[in-house]
């Protein structure tokens, strides 16, 4: 009975965790599409509500956040976060690219747990964002709800690797 009991709770964690329909990802597209050419603002506002985050970066690590923005390294790292998450974006929403996203999630996910990243850190990245999409985009309803399930599906990946399991 008990194994019943735990096939059941996987497979409503699966069933709450599905990819996105390809409307649904036109929808997330369509808002990220409003604020990805934002790098250096969306890198900005992370490390400003978050330093513990800004810390993990060896480069930019107890120096001031006002100054680093303005630095060619803080650009390029920002366009690498925004890039990484386009690609990812522009993938959702096709059965045939799943595989491809998996992929490109676990190695991130494997970067970031070799890098001593916690899920709390990744959560706090993941709020801010959603924050700045949907002050600066067009975030709500039907695509808030796509958004969430996007994250919720790139998060699934990511916190796998992060326990040392990655997604297949």
């Amino acid at each position: 009975m008990k194994f019943l009991i735990v096939l059941a709770l996987i497979a409503a964690a699966a069933a709450e965790h599905k990819p996105l329909t390809h409307e649904q990802a036109d929808q997330v597209r369509h808002a990220w599409d409003k604020v990805k050419h934002n790098e250096v603002e969306i890198l900005h506002e992370i490390f400003k509500e978050h330093p513990d985050i800004q810390n993990k970066f060896p480069q930019f690590a107890g120096k001031d956040l006002e100054t680093i923005k303005g630095e060619a390294s803080f650009a390029t790292h920002a366009t690498r976060i925004v890039s990484f998450l386009t690609e990812i974006l522009s993938l959702a929403g096709n059965p045939d690219t799943i595989p491809a996203i998996k992929t490109r999630v676990n190695e991130m996910g494997q970067n970031h747990r070799n890098r001593g990243v916690t899920k709390e850190q990744l959560n706090e990245f993941r709020h801010t964002l959603t924050d700045y999409v949907k002050h600066h985009g067009s975030l709500d309803g039907d695509a808030e709800q796509a958004w969430n399930q996007a994250f919720d599906c790139i998060y699934e990946v990511i916190f796998s690797n992060l326990d040392g399991h990655p997604v297949v």
